[in-house]
């Protein structure tokens, strides 16, 4: 690290945690402010390389100075004061494009600007707690790929871990941002993947939350019923207090009412043991889950977490699934052939709703307006980069009518059908969770037809369950391998003290080495605020 700040004031970025900040600030080691700038020359140093930044907020330095401020003067502070934070670009923040990584969507690169009015909720909770928001992460356009970022505008986003694999899908900027300790937090999104690919991708935890316990209004959508947004973190303790901040209800997103009462009492840290796991019992991946067998090497390493989990006290149990019907009901879409994208068919009524909220100054306030200003490069034409859906039975008429709820009657019934066949194994097997690899093999080249080879994509997505994702190990490649722990709707609290437990008796990732481009500084990234 060539920050002569960070290391006279002693701030290790490599392994920095919320509670670390927070005892850093508390002992006077340093402020929110040498904290931002440490940050922003790490950015400085390494965005170069790993492109997961695409705009910078100028106004971050001036915020961290509002939090030194008000905690010398004694003021009450939100539990995440001074903490650095970064943003996934679907997410609406005041002042900033949301670009979708599109584009058409970027008025620097041929596009419009959409400009957003307010923040998207959970960028409004992430101010109010008092997180220090340094800027806008990277996607691939509309965030459609659940492998990579390289369709961007801004271009690729790399792994950390590994540049020339795959970064794992359109949180990957997230992700990278926080393995190259950019930041300590990152807001992430999913879909079909995009918070647990881009985690495991990186060494990573990431939580993806039950449908409804976050609000995920004011984020460009692919799906209204499957889109949920989550924290990616180093640690389990750091992702837990970020979902405390974005967990509950909001009036502008009327499914999140059914998460009330199914908070974490005292928050999402209240249960976290080292003991956790003893006597859960944990089911384990297998064909009655999903018949895609595990490579050789996969197989291995799952097989040494096993061993982990029952030295933790887990009583493991294999293939739950079996004799069910569940593996039946996943259906990739055509002409892909690893992606079920049931839910997504309701894709042009979100993006009306989306556009309807941006304000009455948004140059697009309809999907119509959507349509004729992407008209080039149809999102939904045979060579668009959502022209699978196409193949949803009830897309077309969706499209037919978009400022009208659609029909999404076949995707409710699937619904159903996972969840009636989760919850009756859970019960009859008396199980805690589920434990997974999170892929069946390492990740791909970044440049390739390839995908990630994931476990519960679609299934979780399709029914909405909540999972885990924790650092395992390395294949010999160096590539990371992850688990994931899923289990029934709302059980946040029990799958991430789970996850602690497991990180704690295994302690498995290691912080990467970082490369710094000399030839790309921070002068090449677009610097975004109140002048678009």
């Amino acid at each position: 690290m060539h920050a002569n700040s960070e290391r006279e004031v002693g701030i290790d970025l490599a392994n920095l945690t919320v509670e670390a900040v927070q005892d850093g600030f508390a002992s006077g080691r340093f402020t929110a402010e040498l904290l931002a700038k440490a940050c922003f020359e790490q950015i400085e140093a390494y965005n170069g390389k790993y492109n997961a930044l695409i705009f910078l907020n100028p106004a971050a330095l001036e915020d961290a100075c509002d939090i030194d401020r008000r905690r010398s003067a004694g003021e009450s502070l939100g539990p995440l004061a001074g903490v650095p934070v970064v943003v996934k670009d679907p997410m609406d923040m005041v002042g900033f494009p949301t670009t979708a990584g599109w584009s058409l969507l970027y008025s620097k690169t041929g596009g419009v600007d959409l400009m957003p009015a307010t923040d998207a909720p959970v960028v409004a909770r992430m101010r109010a707690a008092g997180a220090i928001l340094l800027g806008k992460t990277n996607v691939p356009v509309l965030s459609h790929s659940g492998t990579h970022a390289n369709d961007s505008w801004a271009g690729p986003t790399l792994n950390v871990v590994m540049p020339d694999r795959v970064p794992g899908a359109s949180s990957a900027g997230t992700a990278a941002a926080v393995a190259s300790a950019m930041a300590v937090l990152g807001l992430a999104e999913e879909t079909g993947g995009s918070i647990q690919n881009p985690a495991s991708s990186q060494d990573l935890v990431g939580i993806k939350p039950t449908v409804g316990l976050v609000p995920n209004t004011g984020v460009v959508p692919l799906s209204g019923n499957r889109d949920v947004v989550g924290p990616i973190a180093r640690t389990v303790r750091d992702a837990a207090l970020c979902l405390d901040v974005l967990a509950g209800h909001s009036s502008e997103d009327p499914k999140t009412l059914a998460s009330v009462g199914h908070q974490q009492a005292g928050g999402y840290t209240a249960s976290l043991s080292i003991d956790a796991l003893k006597g859960k019992r944990i089911g384990l991946y297998g064909p009655g889950w999903r018949a895609q067998p595990l490579s050789d090497e996969a197989a291995q390493l799952y097989e040494r977490a096993k061993h982990e989990l029952q030295s933790a006290g887990a009583i493991l149990v294999e293939d739950p699934f079996a004799a069910t019907s569940f593996s039946l009901l996943r259906k990739p879409t055509p002409p892909l052939v690893n992606f079920d994208a049931r839910g997504i068919e309701s894709i042009p009524y979100d993006v009306h709703q989306y556009l309807q909220r941006l304000g009455p100054d948004s140059p697009l306030r309809t999907f119509d307006d959507f349509a004729r200003a992407t008209a080039s490069q149809d999102a939904f034409g045979t060579k668009g980069v959502l022209s699978f859906v196409r193949n949803l039975p009830q897309f077309a008429a969706a499209l037919a009518n978009p400022a009208t709820p659609p029909d999404i009657s076949e995707f409710i019934e699937l619904k159903a059908q996972y969840l009636r066949i989760f919850d009756a194994v859970m019960n009859a097997q008396q199980l805690d969770a589920l434990a997974f690899p999170q892929m069946r093999c390492e990740l791909p080249p970044l440049h390739g037809e390839e995908t990630i080879q994931e476990t519960t994509v679609g299934e979780i997505n399709i029914a909405g369950l909540p999972g885990v994702t924790v650092p395992a190990g390395y294949y010999a490649s160096g590539s990371p391998f992850g688990i994931i722990f899923v289990g029934r709707q709302w059980d946040e609290a029990a799958l991430i003290a789970m996850a602690y437990a497991y990180e704690q008796a295994t302690h498995h990732r290691k912080a990467p080495t970082l490369l710094m481009d000399v030839s790309a500084r921070i002068n090449t990234l677009v610097s975004e605020r109140n002048n678009c």
